[in-house]
């Protein structure tokens, strides 16, 4: 089966990709991929093997733009539908599966006007502007955050799952602020790192690259010490290790946390669209598996109050029920199973 998978911008939505095409290929299937040039798409799949073909249009976001550029961005939306459709035709495409984000567009769309199956993932607890644009039309519509879809839980990469383990005692926290860091979360590491030290509990900090020489001059100021990364690949085996997390609430960074059954306070990153963020922490929060503060508030008080009473065993445990196995792989069954 000739599949086509479409979707980017930012690392959550091509790490959705990344989890379908390696779960595709295993079941014998062949897979090509259809970005954008902006955003991270070209970063994570312009040399990536498992896809048979990448193809990356000049499309940018539209949403956030505003008159004349709207316009531009939609022009070549335009331009880039049509390019999609020859390429789904050369490639004998029988189904698509849109990761969302604005690099989905022209392929979705130009899926739809082929009569080709669309298959749809929402990685966030708000639907997205075209994905809930395109929800009407899709063959399936998946999220982790509707308990009525036919599929639950979220696709992680498969050492998160070969990991996991319930937390019973606080040794290791770790802060996360994504790829390019958090300011608050940073300082809050930051403000936070003596008393955490002289409790016995080692500190691991993704502090983003753009934060990184301030983030390491303040701990060295501060003599303690930490292990500090501006960005890294080995974020699995990190968060494996760590009992406790801070970090922002991107639906693949809150999903691999949950996975792997690590407690976790969310800070929501306050300029997400359409606030997702937070909505993707409260869905954690309500039941009753994590902490959530916005950015404004003390979050020094808040992670302060949460290491007096963590209960981490306790929510280790519920996070690890909501943690679904093979996610990716269901989803590519169900594909084929609606083309039988």
């Amino acid at each position: 089966m000739k599949l086509c998978i479409t979707g980017g911008g930012t690392g959550g939505h091509l790490m959705i990709a990344e989890a379908l095409v390696e779960a595709a290929v295993s079941d014998g299937h062949e897979v090509i991929f259809i970005g954008s040039k902006s955003g991270q798409d070209m970063k994570y799949f312009a040399t990536y093997s498992a896809f048979s073909s990448v193809y990356f249009l000049n499309t940018t976001g539209v949403v956030n733009q505003k008159g004349l550029g709207k316009v531009k961005a939609l022009f070549k939306v335009l331009i880039a539908f049509f390019k999609a459709r020859r390429i789904l035709k050369k490639h004998n495409i029988v189904a698509t599966y849109s990761v969302g984000g604005f690099s989905a567009a022209p392929a979705s769309f130009a899926t739809l006007s082929r009569f080709i199956p669309l298959f749809i993932h929402e990685q966030n607890a708000v639907e997205g502007r075209l994905n809930k644009l395109l929800k009407p039309y899709a063959k399936d519509f998946i999220s982790a955050y509707d308990k009525n879809l036919s599929i639950q839980g979220y696709p992680v990469k498969d050492v998160f799952y070969k990991t996991q383990r319930v937390r019973k005692e606080l040794k290791n926290i770790i802060f996360l602020g994504g790829s390019h860091g958090a300011k608050s979360i940073n300082d809050l590491a930051l403000s936070m790192a003596c008393e955490l030290i002289k409790n016995g509990i080692k500190i691991m900090h993704q502090a983003g690259e753009r934060d990184f020489k301030r983030v390491e001059q303040e701990y060295k100021k501060l003599g303690v010490e930490v292990e500090l990364y501006p960005f890294t690949k080995e974020l699995p085996i990190l968060i494996s290790k760590a009992d406790l997390a801070v970090s922002r609430a991107g639906a693949s960074t809150l999903w691999e946390l949950t996975t792997n059954g690590c407690p976790t306070f969310f800070v929501p990153y306050p300029y997400a669209a359409g606030d997702h963020q937070f909505f993707n922490a409260k869905f954690i929060v309500d039941n009753n598996m994590g902490w959530c503060e916005r950015e404004s508030e003390d979050l020094k008080d808040k992670l302060l109050e949460i290491l007096k009473e963590p209960k981490l065993e306790q929510k280790s445990k519920k996070l690890l029920k909501h943690s679904t196995p093979d996610v990716a792989k269901k989803m590519i069954q169900e594909v084929v199973e609606q083309l039988i």
